[in-house]
């Protein structure tokens, strides 16, 4: 029960400490939602598997029936995920598709613990060269991302499970409120 009581106070303390970075973020999905653009997500480990989640309820659905959101997963295509890891290096592996994919009015949201990953780090370069946002979920200080990103929320944790528990439930949140638009 210790690990049900230690997330629950992680996920208060998140819920009061990082309101008004969640709001800014729910703002920044939504404008990019009404304005025609695409969601990216990325991330490396869970935080893979976390992108794939999130972007299918965007595309799919979350609480309630509604139009189909544009957002992609850059952690899915593993024909492109290798092709560019032996072709140019692992760093390049979601710098390599924002590149193609990402255009001026689009967001690109990266899913991190430690927010030193240098394939994000590459990644928030590319989408910045594009023109589109940039939002970081991240943890333990926040990392260098923190300070490329144009938005970083920063679970207050070094743990690993427990930064990735409080992720997903504030991604869930902007999904919600995403929807709730419609």
């Amino acid at each position: 029960m210790r690990h049900l009581t230690e997330l629950a106070a992680l996920a208060s303390q998140s819920a009061t400490d990082l309101a008004p970075a969640i709001e800014r973020a729910v703002g920044m999905v939504r404008t990019t939602l009404k304005n025609g653009g695409t969601l990216f997500f990325c991330g490396n480990g869970g935080s893979a598997a976390d992108a794939q989640h999130i972007a299918t309820e965007y595309v799919v659905r979350y609480r309630k029936e509604r139009r189909a959101y544009a957002a992609v997963a850059l952690t899915t295509d593993t024909s492109l995920l290798t092709a560019a890891g032996n072709d140019y290096g692992f760093d390049t592996i979601f710098s390599r598709q924002v590149e193609a994919l990402g255009k001026p009015g689009d967001l690109l949201v990266m899913h991190t613990t430690s927010g030193n990953s240098p394939n994000l780090l590459r990644a928030a370069e590319a989408a910045k060269a594009r023109g589109m946002s940039t939002l970081a979920l991240s943890a333990k200080g926040g990392g260098a991302l923190a300070a490329m990103a144009d938005h970083c929320i920063t679970v207050a944790t070094d743990r690993t499970d427990r930064a990735q528990e409080i992720q997903m439930c504030i991604e869930h949140y902007i999904c919600e409120c995403a929807e709730s638009e419609e």
